[in-house]
């Protein structure tokens, strides 16, 4: 059986054994090393090098999920190897459970077309630059939205532009003279054709996107279908997805009989009119759409960011096609293989019990204040008390913070952001920004960058004095229920 050390702090050794013991029977045997720190999110490579003999007995080790630096080179110390646990030891008993597939978010089978809608407008500058924005954020097709009656001059140069940047490129339009400009000047995709306009095709080398002459005409629908399959043609085909209340549900039953009666055939889903028509979370409006279209087997799926409440329609298309490939393909529900559409909520938002984070509180025995949440509300505690409200302005007037306006402003901040993590229900790190997943741009965090060197807080805050003169910035205190 592998046997895994786990090195910690000593403020978070009987936690992290609590946690251990709970999981009996695991499948390895384990030990816990304190290594002589107070607070485990502290621990560095260069600190764990210095303060463990070697060698260790044991399969592997497990350092806390902040560790910073070069893990492979501490692996090498070792002749174990060394990796990062989850960054809560509460997540520990998920960590060693979770799927085998490492790489589960790797694939996907739909591509997503991003609209620009009002190309038209912009130069072509403004065209790319949007395109590589797009692109970053998971786009494989740049769509080109051309608008009605209004002269688009510059479509023909935004074309090859955008091939010249390595863009698939497609044009949307209802005017066929700018859908063969498009083609012409190297399009691969056109949206969108009818029975009535398949002559374009015959123009150009582009693929059609085919619809309906009008939304409910299906039988329009399959005679293009038709068409371009007897002659051998690539092409999409696209039932059009009507809004709510106008239609969502008998548009979705049109996609399912598109896909018994062509099995095979491409389909493409425009989801722009339930995401930007729809005053509603885009993050779980893109997870069940993604899920039908996994299910229809769909090959592409047209979005749009026009509304500023989908704003990050692409990105999180690009988090809901992998879920929802990875959830058909191992035939499972979705649940599980990433929190990143899960903005405003945390499946397990508290991970502390009220009782555990007061057993933390009295074995404090320095000034500098700890944050936590738990469902009572915000916790704050050093060795001079622990107080609990949620309310940050009713916690304030018992910390004595007046004349330490620094002091006073670190911790405003800090219990402002536990206040919204007890709020809504999402997980809360002290000095770490809240999760919102997919919604915002993630900060990484570089674990590779050292800490300050220094075996100790007290050591730490004379390092961040020396470059900071802000009062007592030896009060902030890191994760505590790390490992």
């Amino acid at each position: 059986m592998e046997h895994i050390v786990l090195l910690t702090g000593r403020l978070a050794q009987p936690a992290l054994e609590r946690v251990l013991a709970g999981m009996a029977p695991a499948p390895f045997t384990w030990e816990v090393r304190e290594i002589g720190l107070q607070v485990a999110g502290l621990m560095t490579a260069d600190m764990i090098r210095r303060r463990v003999p070697a060698p260790i007995v044991a399969d592997r080790i497990l350092v806390p999920g902040r560790c910073r630096g070069d893990l492979d080179a501490l692996s090498a110390h070792f002749g174990v190897p060394v990796e990062r646990g989850p960054a809560e030891l509460k997540d520990i008993p998920r960590h060693f459970n979770r799927s085998a597939s490492a790489g589960r978010l790797d694939a996907y089978d739909i591509d997503i077309f991003a609209e620009i809608v009002d190309a038209p407008r912009l130069d072509v500058v403004e065209i790319v630059e949007r395109a590589r924005r797009l692109a970053a954020d998971g786009a494989n097709v740049i769509d080109i939205g051309c608008l009605p009656a209004t002269p688009f001059p510059q479509l023909e140069d935004a074309v090859a532009a955008l091939k010249a940047e390595g863009f698939r490129v497609s044009v949307d339009s209802q005017d066929a003279d700018e859908l063969l400009r498009g083609g012409r000047a190297g399009a691969d995709y056109l949206l969108s054709l009818t029975v009535d306009t398949l002559w374009i095709a015959d123009e150009v080398a582009s693929t059609p996107v085919l619809i309906p002459r009008e939304p409910g005409d299906e039988d329009s629908l399959y005679a293009a279908i038709a068409t371009l399959a007897r002659h051998g043609r690539p092409f999409l085909a696209d039932a059009i997805l009507d809004p709510i209340p106008f239609g969502l549900l008998g548009s979705l039953c049109r996609y399912q009989r598109l896909r018994e009666r062509f099995p095979d055939v491409a389909i493409m889903m425009g989801i722009g009119n339930v995401t930007e028509l729809t005053e509603a979370d885009t993050s779980g409006i893109n997870a069940v759409l993604f899920g039908i279209a996994a299910e229809l087997r769909a090959s592409a799926v047209l979005t749009t960011q026009v509304s500023q409440h989908a704003r990050r329609a692409v990105r999180e298309a690009d988090v809901a096609r992998r879920v929802m490939y990875e959830a058909r393909e191992s035939g499972s529900l979705p649940k599980g293989i990433t929190d990143e559409l899960m903005t405003v909520h945390a499946k397990h938002p508290f991970p502390d019990t009220p009782e555990e984070i007061h057993a933390t509180a009295c074995a404090v025995r320095d000034p500098s204040f700890r944050v936590q949440v738990s469902p009572l509300g915000l916790h704050i505690y050093n060795r001079d008390g622990h107080h609990v409200d949620t309310d940050p302005f009713a916690l304030y007037p018992r910390l004595d913070l007046e004349g330490d306006a620094g002091h006073a402003f670190y911790l405003g901040v800090e219990l402002a952001r536990a206040e919204i993590a007890w709020s809504l229900g999402k997980r809360y790190a002290q000095d770490q920004p809240l999760d919102w997943g997919c919604a915002t741009e993630r900060r990484a965090d570089d674990l590779m960058r050292q800490c300050a060197p220094g075996p100790t807080k007290k050591s730490r805050a004379a390092a961040a004095q020396a470059v900071d003169p802000t009062p007592n910035p030896s009060h902030r205190a890191p994760e505590v229920a790390s490992q």
